[in-house]
């Protein structure tokens, strides 16, 4: 099976990027910015995608995505799939790996896991059903914050496995608001195996296991501010359904500096689009920007 790990960073190697490059049986691919430090991940154990190389293999897209953004990152993705990858791990340079980092991996496997079910909404927040469940993840929709806890269990359910979303401890990319609010630092010890629900629900990419089989249906959405990941994920299960697990912390993320009043902005057309996307997914591209539609249509070719 080969495994990569995909990841962008404008900041020299940090801690958590060394521990991904020196994993046995990964590797991991770096995808450089006009900000990164070029020079450091020319030495780095990695395949480190320069914007000069990008800018050659890949202009058009470059040119919808633009520079200086997280968005770059899906061009490690068709990277690493066009090198064969049966699995990709999308990781933020901020989030250190556990020592088991990726050794209960259920990609591409039918299984067995946990079903949760919401009682009121047609979202399930992964985040529910934690012993740390007064925040809640980020591109969940607002109107359904304060009875995001109406939820059954509903037994054991098999599941075949295209997407898992491990959480992650200490300072985690929630919500802004649950951030301004709660400040919070959060160990996920409570959750020991796979869950789930038959739902739409959010995750993102900081710690994120994807089967080569998900693509070429995911990607984080340019143009779309800190939903990028977000409505990428509801689009991906809008075409691929009941697919989707979530399983316990695999890292501890020290967050890189952020100012909570831009992550508040660049989250403002979640609060003020996610509903409605979610309740007329069929039609994704009606609130989409026109380039950001250019751009996922464009970017699935690269996956035929």
């Amino acid at each position: 099976m080969k495994k990569f790990i995909v990841t962008t960073t404008i900041n020299k190697p940090t801690i958590a990027t060394e521990k991904f490059a020196n994993l046995k049986d990964w590797t991991l691919i770096v995808v450089g910015d006009k900000k990164t430090p070029h020079e450091y991940y020319e030495e780095l154990n990695c395949v480190y995608m320069s914007p000069d190389y990008m800018e050659k293999k890949y202009p058009d897209l470059c040119e919808l995505i633009g520079w200086n953004t997280y968005d770059i990152r899906n061009l490690g993705y068709i990277e690493a799939y066009q090198m064969g990858a049966d699995v990709i791990a999308s990781v933020d340079d901020d989030n250190i790996p556990y020592d088991d980092w990726g050794t209960d991996l259920y990609v591409s496997q039918e299984i067995e896991c946990d079903l949760y079910e919401p009682t009121l909404h047609d979202v399930f927040d992964p985040l529910s059903v934690t012993s740390t469940n007064q925040i809640w993840h980020r591109g969940y929709p607002i109107e359904y914050v304060p009875t995001r806890h109406n939820v059954e269990y509903k037994g054991k359910t098999k599941r075949k496995v295209l997407v898992q979303a491990d959480l992650w401890d200490g300072n985690p990319d929630i919500d802004a608001i649950a951030r301004m609010a709660f400040s919070p630092c959060v160990k996920y010890s409570d959750i020991t195996k796979p869950y789930c629900s038959h739902r739409l629900s959010p995750f993102n990419t900081q710690n994120t296991f994807l089967s080569r089989e998900a693509f070429p249906d995911f990607c984080a959405i340019p143009g779309v501010g800190r939903m990028n990941d977000i409505w990428g994920a509801y689009i991906f299960e809008h075409y691929n359904p009941s697919s989707v697990i979530y399983n316990r912390a695999s890292v501890y993320q020290e967050r890189n500096p952020h100012v909570l009043t831009k992550d508040l902005e660049d989250e403002m057309i979640g609060y003020k689009n996610t509903f409605n996307l979610i309740k007329d997914i069929e039609n994704y591209k009606n609130y989409l920007p026109e380039k950001s539609y250019q751009f996922y249509q464009l970017y699935r070719t690269y996956f035929n």
